[in-house]
């Protein structure tokens, strides 16, 4: 497959998520007695991904993220000639999802991204519950980190065919559901990206630890991932 239909993919399946996953939050999460809440957030983003799994995954591997491109490249999945384009493409398709959003969101007077948060990720005063730097840092790898196992596993060799986007989406699913209290849950740079840059101000000094985090996280599953690939082919 040519590469630039791999980022055309890429981007399509960053885009979707992005403003499906952080829409679902600015748009509809708070509206009272009938927003979708925490949960409906957390389908949300596991619902892009389900989904952009199967329509596009066929063409660009379906990462959406460029902590994932990192861990697959680490795990032998994925090669590193093409990490920097895929990333590059991810960030920029989830800044143009979050500018969408954005003009969408802004039809509703009263509208104003800095005060409303608009689906950014944050820890400390910026935590939705108040949880510390250390809790958020802590979070984002250990939740990035069982990611790319579920990603690496599920669409091994061995894994059953045709359901590894189910089981991803359902992983990304889980993921919100525990750590949206906490840091909003990013798991994903460039989901993070978008966001922060309409925010800007506390959004923007707060980004670094979630490329950080993530990246850390999926560095140490494709390092483990592949212990376990090594272990498999020796036994």
């Amino acid at each position: 497959m040519p590469l630039s239909k791999k980022l055309g993919a890429e981007f399509l399946g960053t885009f979707w998520l992005v403003l499906g996953g952080c829409g679902s939050a600015v748009l509809a999460a708070g509206i009272p007695n009938v927003g979708i809440g925490f949960a409906g957030v957390a389908l949300a983003f596991g619902l892009t991904v389900l989904t952009m799994v199967y329509a596009v995954g066929g063409i660009s591997g379906g990462h959406f993220n460029p902590a994932v491109s990192v861990g697959l490249w680490l795990g032998k999945r994925f090669p590193a000639k093409e990490v920097i384009p895929y990333i590059v493409t991810q960030v920029v398709a989830a800044v143009v999802a979050a500018g969408v959003l954005y003009v969408i969101a802004n039809g509703k007077a009263g509208f104003d991204a800095a005060s409303s948060g608009f689906a950014a990720n944050g820890y400390g005063a910026h935590s939705p519950e108040g949880y510390s730097l250390l809790a958020g840092l802590v979070t984002e790898i250990v939740m990035t980190f069982m990611f790319l196992m579920v990603i690496l596993g599920a669409t091994h060799k061995r894994a059953p065919a045709g359901f590894a986007g189910l089981a991803i989406g359902l992983a990304l699913t889980l993921i919100h559901l525990v750590s949206i209290p906490v840091t909003n849950t990013s798991v994903n740079p460039a989901r993070s990206t978008g966001p922060a840059l309409f925010v800007g101000g506390w959004a923007l000094a707060q980004l670094w630890m979630f490329w950080v985090a993530p990246l850390i996280g999926a560095a140490l599953a494709g390092l483990a991932f592949r212990w376990f690939e090594n272990g498999e082919e020796t036994a």
